[in-house]
């Protein structure tokens, strides 16, 4: 696996999926991993994943501003390829997998978002039908959504010609693997109505259902919650609007009713609404406290891509959903029978305050919810349909 970021310990999206899915794989294969670490921390945990890994190569982030390496950024613009792709690109992890391939016969290489994608050239041509691209996300609609919300006109502008590159050469990229894989089906459909010749399968987001059981409430007074890294746009443009436009009126309904809001590295526009009745907690070793003294889990994403596992992570702890449709997008959930679906802050105040004071609504939509993720979204569930997708790569 090559992949953007060391998947321990896993505090959000893509370094969960891969964490839990090369831990299984590994019960049956051997799995190697390169990837990039940021710190001396994560050198240090690089020791837990070798308990299941059988090599791990890293190399160390460059950080690099937007215009650095003018000439490199010509060649790129030459080849059609998006300009940030070299941010992504670095000589030392292709000397790692070059390491790795001439030491190793591989069976399957996967390779983790398109952006890291041209690591496929590091690979011998023989390789490259046993290759993987998974798409956590489909990049040029994220950053297309992203790019409405983004305030500066200089960064917002940058962030659409990505969007409109990654358009163009994603898709048409993507070809050159043997097999590509969606976390949805809706990113599915996407990818192919821009290149129909694509051979992509669905092996989506999941939890551990078996960590992840049903919580009792510890706290008498209510509570909302959201979870996720608090560094990514959306995430911090949906707890700006909440904050601002949806929770001052559940709050006026609901006395003592307290948010929040747990997840690395929030910005200081984040940290900013921390109040009395608003709690910004920055990075949590476990979250399953926080879900227990909270009643609502609420996702009021505007932009992004993906599946959410952080909705995936309240279903299997009992804790119902009101989610905006991009929040659940890609998930095979039904509004008033797995969570809410809400896309306007009236709707989305309705909503929350329904579940907020009728117990018996929560039990029926946790409970309908808990068996969805037991049955569609365990780990284990997926990790055998990721399995079966290497099965019918080439030899």
């Amino acid at each position: 696996m090559i992949a953007n970021h060391l998947p321990y310990p896993p505090f959000s999206g893509t370094p969960l999926r891969n964490y839990n899915l090369l831990k299984r794989i590994s019960r049956e294969n051997e799995v190697w991993l390169a990837t990039f670490v940021q710190s001396q921390e994560e050198y240090d945990n690089v020791k837990h994943l070798l308990e299941f890994c059988q090599g791990i190569e890293t190399a160390e982030v460059q950080p690099e501003g937007a215009l650095s390496r003018p000439a490199e950024a010509f060649r790129y613009l030459l080849a059609g390829r998006p300009l940030e792709l070299r941010h992504y690109y670095s000589e030392e992890l292709v000397h790692k997998i070059n390491y790795l391939v001439s030491k190793i016969n591989f069976d399957v290489v996967e390779i983790i978002d398109s952006y890291m994608g041209l690591y496929l050239e590091t690979l011998p041509t023989r390789m490259h039908a046993k290759t993987v691209l998974t798409f956590i996300d489909i990049v040029f609609s994220k950053c297309d959504r992203i790019s409405r919300l983004e305030p500066k006109p200089g960064r917002r502008m940058r962030i659409w010609l990505y969007s409109r590159m990654m358009r163009r050469w994603e898709p048409i990229y993507a070809e050159r693997f043997g097999r590509c894989v969606a976390v949805s089906e809706s990113d599915r459909r996407l990818l192919l109505s821009k290149n129909p010749r694509l051979q992509i399968e669905v092996v989506p987001n999941g939890v551990d259902a078996d960590k992840y059981q049903l919580l009792p409430y510890t706290n008498s007074s209510p509570a909302l919650i959201f979870v996720g890294n608090m560094e990514y746009r959306p995430n911090i443009d949906a707890m700006s609007h909440f904050c601002q436009d949806i929770f001052p009126s559940i709050r006026a309904e609901i006395v003592g009713l307290e948010m929040w809001i747990v997840g690395i590295n929030p910005p200081p526009e984040v940290q900013l609404l921390d109040c009395n009745s608003v709690h910004v907690t920055g990075r949590v070793n476990d979250v399953r406290p926080f879900y227990s003294r909270s009643t609502v889990c609420v996702i009021p994403l505007r932009a992004g891509g993906g599946t959410r596992l952080k909705i995936l992570e309240a279903m299997a702890l009992g804790r119902p959903v009101v989610s905006t449709s991009i929040g659940c997008e890609g998930l095979d959930v039904m509004d008033g029978k797995h969570l809410f679906i809400a896309d306007n802050p009236k709707a989305f105040i309705e909503k929350t305050l329904r579940l907020l004071t009728d117990e018996g609504l929560r039990q029926s939509i946790t409970a309908q919810a808990r068996e969805l993720v037991v049955s569609r979204y365990d780990w284990e569930v997926i990790a055998r349909r990721l399995i079966q997708v290497y099965s019918e790569l080439p030899k």
